[in-house]
């Protein structure tokens, strides 16, 4: 049985490195790096589900009146939650007892650790963060409810409860160059990136953010070349997402080696109404009691996350594609 005071070096060596992984995965894409900047990565302590409220209706009772008109006390229902399930993930990190008379010192064994954690930390941010786009469909639906699902090709679905076939207020907009008769390119992004922006404002809510996949970043890229409108973020720049500019919006590249945004996809989003939302005490840190295995000699600890990606508001959310 491996030694109980390994134990402790493996959760103490994990404790003082899972503030930091939480705190820089959320920097490790554009669309969670700009949802953290304007808080929009927003932590729930507990529940069954995530809630987001949501006002999807006006008040009925606005009336124009002279005099003693009656005026309309109804009540108005006009606000109702989406429903979000909470998501699971963890890697593990283990040592055998060999390993542990191998290393026997507190140093080695910290530097056999980290070089483990090193590891499993970059394993599981490459996975969340190729599950925040996702549609949530992976591995039976147990995966994060991405952009897929929250701003879906084809506009529609139900998201957090809410059928969006039956409540047309609850589809985001779709820009589809097939549909629209446009083959995607340099000379015909912007028409698409303009349609979208309208069909996606609303008086002053607009998209702040457009992430894009390497091929439409480099068609709207090529597009503004001649006058090279880019947009100094040192922020951006700083997280290495130096980004170009679009009506006021940060347009990025989440693609490149290992990208994760969907090919042929521009994403216009308003971050005022979707979120990143881990569980405050299952943010990457160790999870559970210490784990001796029954019939080996060896000891393992996991790291866990729990969450997932909320939207309250699908209409002043848009995708391009092709």
């Amino acid at each position: 049985m491996a030694s109980p005071n390994l134990s402790e070096i493996v959760t103490t060596t994990l404790r003082k490195r899972s503030g930091k992984l939480a705190d820089n995965f959320t920097d490790n894409t554009a669309l969670l790096s700009k949802l953290k900047e304007n808080g929009r990565a927003r932590p729930f302590s507990g529940g069954r589900t995530i809630l987001e409220e949501i006002a999807y209706s006006e008040n009925s009772t606005y009336k124009r009146y002279s005099g003693y008109e009656t005026l309309d006390i109804s009540p108005s229902d006009v606000i109702t939650a989406a429903e979000f399930e909470i998501k699971q993930a963890a890697i593990a990190v283990s040592m055998s007892g060999l390993e542990s008379l191998q290393n026997a010192s507190k140093e080695q064994v910290v530097d056999l650790l980290a070089a483990r954690i090193d590891n499993a930390e970059g394993t599981l941010v490459n996975n969340l963060s190729a599950d925040v786009y996702s549609d949530g469909t992976g591995d039976g639906g147990k995966q994060i409810g991405g952009l897929q699902l929250l701003v879906s090709d084809a506009g529609t679905g139900t998201v957090g409860g809410i059928n969006s076939s039956t409540y047309s207020f609850w589809q985001n907009s779709v820009f589809d160059f097939s549909a629209n008769s446009l083959t995607p390119g340099a000379d015909t992004i912007q028409q698409a990136m303009n349609t979208l922006f309208l069909n996606t404002k609303r008086n002053r809510d607009k998209p702040d953010l457009i992430v894009a996949d390497d091929t439409y970043y480099r068609y709207y890229w090529e597009s503004l070349q001649a006058i090279q409108r880019i947009n100094d973020d040192s922020k951006s720049a700083a997280r290495g997402f130096p980004s170009l500019n679009f009506m006021g919006a940060d347009v990025v590249c989440d693609g490149g080696q290992g990208g994760d945004a969907p090919a042929n996809h521009m994403y216009f989003l308003n971050t005022k109404y979707i979120f990143y939302r881990p569980h405050a005490k299952r943010n990457m840190v160790p999870m559970g009691a210490d784990r001796f295995s029954t019939n080996q000699d060896a000891f393992v600890k996991l790291i866990g996350w729990a969450g997932n990606m909320t939207v309250s508001n699908r209409s002043l959310q848009g995708v391009i594609v092709p």
